[in-house]
């Protein structure tokens, strides 16, 4: 009779942890995070994990500066960004986890010069965002804030060749 209770409690029990289990599991769902997880992780991100929150762009917003940050983003953020910095022809840019943010999103232009500087040169784990500080001079990094902060309009440069469009970094008209 004492067996009998033993078989039946660790039956209950193996019940109750199979349950316990698929309640867990299915709460661990691969979802689209909502509104406030992002407002919370956009809040974090801007007042405690992105560096540089005081550094002032040293470059003035010259022509010349955007046009060369235009450059090396078409050179080397396109394949994330687009050549026009909204994702523009690139197809798996709302399929990451997360998705890859348009530039010209409030969520990003409410960065300061500097922690743009910062998430360029550091990159963001794990969002994808890799760190650039081997890829650009830190002048080059200054440009790149200052093409993100004069984006042009969406679709105007064309999309990337590499995803089969025409858009060519090196012949974009400056805007």
């Amino acid at each position: 009779m004492q067996l009998a209770f033993l078989q039946q409690s660790a039956t209950k029990l193996a019940a109750g942890i199979g349950a316990a289990s698929l309640i867990l599991l299915s709460a661990c769902q691969v979802r689209p995070p909502g509104s406030i997880e992002t407002k919370f992780m956009q809040s974090a991100k801007r007042h405690v994990t992105v560096g540089g929150r005081s550094d002032a762009n040293p470059l003035q917003a010259t022509e010349e500066n955007i046009h060369s940050g235009q450059k090396n983003f078409g050179a080397y953020c396109m394949v994330c960004h687009g050549l026009d910095g909204q994702n523009t022809g690139v197809p798996f840019a709302e399929k990451m986890a997360p998705p890859v943010p348009p530039l010209n999103l409030p969520a990003v232009q409410a960065y300061t010069d500097g922690q743009l500087h910062w998430i360029i040169q550091n990159g963001i784990f794990p969002s994808g965002m890799p760190a650039s500080k081997d890829v650009f001079r830190d002048e080059e990094i200054w440009q790149l804030v200052l093409f993100i902060r004069h984006l042009p309009p969406k679709g105007s440069l064309g999309e990337p060749q590499v995803y089969g469009g025409d858009g060519r970094p090196d012949s974009a008209e400056k805007h």
